[in-house]
């Protein structure tokens, strides 16, 4: 009998499984067909393409003139509890069958004991890339194996987990010559230090006018602050979002590790890369529904939450999306995290986001000028709920720009200039805090500690909870957003005017009060 180390993805995670390989006397056609067909019979919780790898490896095998085995092969995939989804046991199977019927000598045995391999196969023996090949580097360090044999697309973003060697192989005959001791392969190299990239589509530069709102996304940036833009058809609130990841602060080593295991998990990362060292920028269309925003499947898989995960998350038309989906961001945005419950258990996914926002005051596009149109005003902004406005610090107003603005060819504040301020706050919350630990994630007790009011700037938020009837919720994100206007404009005191400042990024929270007046 003979065993291989390989893994099961379940969610972003990896599990080990060990593939265990008998080959037992032929008896009839039939019985072998009952048994599972081909002469092989597969067993460990399989489920339907991971049956079908009989007779893509029967096939492989045949394709690259190696002998299919001469009696039935009994292939279990241990524990048997745990469910086997998708072809990543392809190669290790077929490796399993040459070496138990001795095509691969005893001079394999080293390897096979210290490697762990995946791979899905073609019927031509090539060997197809597979999802969550970071994930399984990751395990594989963790129970102690010398390396892992991927396809050789995957080895870039599994070489990411360091301490661990990583060979890709392209072809069957190359995974058997190496096991073997017989084809020396190079190993894949960790991916190299580089300075961290700067850059989107849009410049700040090029936004026209609308400075308040630039400001405002460059206090979002650089507290980690959740924001919604409110304004007019043709303000630039697309254009603003899409500027914002030129500002952000660089990925750290370990959030773009993070970042690397959850597009791997989904087979997204890019061809031949490895660290993923752009924050993420997702814009799902609002007709998105709730499993596709936060995950879910029969199989769960990371939602567009998670996919933004250390990164950016941008609604556009806010009110036009489902409100179940966006109900569901409700926990994800306090808790940073999703959690997917099913009959067979449960998955968590890290869905750390800075949730950025843009919708029209009304369903007319403008903001309202009457008192129909107000009525009409409140109704569409009433569809989003109290407890999700809750959890959004910056409520931005963007009004329309002026033909002035448009005419002017001074250019405004860029990219490259924001991003500057941006990394001077960060580098003040740093030395403060922490690197771990945003503004935007301080808590009740941290912000007692960084945020002390006293005098006038604790009058005027005491009195903006009492006339504007905030939440304790909605004070603490006035208090986070205050200690981030400081830190932006490079003081270490907060003031009255930061409380000012923040309260006007309450807008909702000002309408709802207006109304109940």
């Amino acid at each position: 009998m003979q065993r291989i180390q390989s893994f099961a993805l379940r969610g972003i995670d990896a599990l080990p499984v060990e593939i265990e390989c008998d080959e037992r006397p032929r008896g009839t056609h039939a019985d072998d067909q009952q048994r599972g067909g081909g002469g092989f019979s597969l067993v460990g919780l399989p489920d339907a393409s991971v049956r079908e790898s009989a007779q893509r490896v029967r096939a492989a095998l045949a394709a690259c003139r190696f002998p299919t085995p001469r009696g039935h092969c009994v292939i279990n995939l241990a524990p048997a509890d745990l469910r086997k989804e998708g072809p990543v046991y392809d190669l290790p199977i077929a490796l399993a069958i040459l070496r138990m019927q001795g095509i691969i000598g005893e001079r394999a045995d080293d390897r096979l004991a210290n490697f762990a391999i995946a791979g899905e196969l073609a019927l031509d023996g090539m060997v197809r890339p597979i999802r969550g090949a970071t994930s399984f580097a990751a395990v594989a360090r963790e129970r102690g194996l010398r390396g892992i044999v991927v396809p050789a697309e995957n080895a870039p973003e599994a070489a990411a987990v360091e301490g661990l060697e990583v060979y890709g192989v392209s072809r069957l005959e190359d995974a058997v010559g190496f096991v073997a001791n017989l084809l020396e392969i190079e190993r894949e190299p960790a991916p190299l230090e580089c300075p961290p990239p700067f850059g989107a589509a849009i410049d700040f530069a090029d936004v026209r006018g609308q400075v308040a709102a630039k400001r405002a996304l460059a206090l979002a940036a650089a507290g980690g602050h959740n924001a919604l833009l409110i304004g007019p058809a043709g303000s630039g609130k697309t254009m603003m979002a899409r500027a914002l990841p030129g500002i952000l602060p660089p990925l750290s080593p370990d959030e773009s590790l993070d970042v690397t295991r959850i597009y791997s998990s989904v087979g997204c990362v890019p061809r031949g890369a490895g660290l993923i060292r752009e924050r993420p920028f997702r814009s799902p269309h609002h007709s998105s529904s709730a499993a596709a925003i936060v995950g879910g499947g029969t199989v769960p898989r990371p939602g567009e939450v998670s996919l933004a995960h250390h990164g950016v998350l941008f609604l556009d038309e806010l009110p036009e999306f489902p409100r179940a989906a966006l109900e569901c961001l409700r926990e994800p945005l306090e808790d940073g995290f999703v959690t997917i419950a099913r009959a067979n258990g449960s998955m968590r996914f890290p869905a750390r986001v800075m949730l950025v926002a843009a919708m029209n005051p009304s369903h007319a596009g403008g903001f309202a000028e009457s008192a129909t149109e107000r009525r009409a005003q409140e109704k569409y902004i009433g569809k989003l709920s109290g407890p999700l406005l809750d959890r959004v610090d910056l409520h931005v107003e963007v009004r329309a720009v002026p033909f002035a603005s448009l005419q002017s060819v001074r250019p405004g504040a860029t990219s490259a200039e924001l991003r500057t301020k941006v990394l001077d706050a960060r580098g003040r919350m740093e030395a403060r805090q922490g690197r771990s630990r945003a503004n935007a994630r301080l808590s009740s007790r941290e912000l007692d500690r960084h945020c002390t009011l006293e005098g006038p700037a604790q009058r005027m938020l005491e009195s903006a909870m009492r006339d504007l009837g905030l939440s304790a919720r909605a004070y603490d994100r006035v208090r986070r957003v205050a200690r981030t206007i400081a830190d932006f404009d490079g003081t270490d005191a907060v003031c009255e005017a930061h409380i000012a400042e923040a309260i006007h990024y309450r807008i909702l929270d000002r309408m709802r009060a207006g109304r109940a007046a």
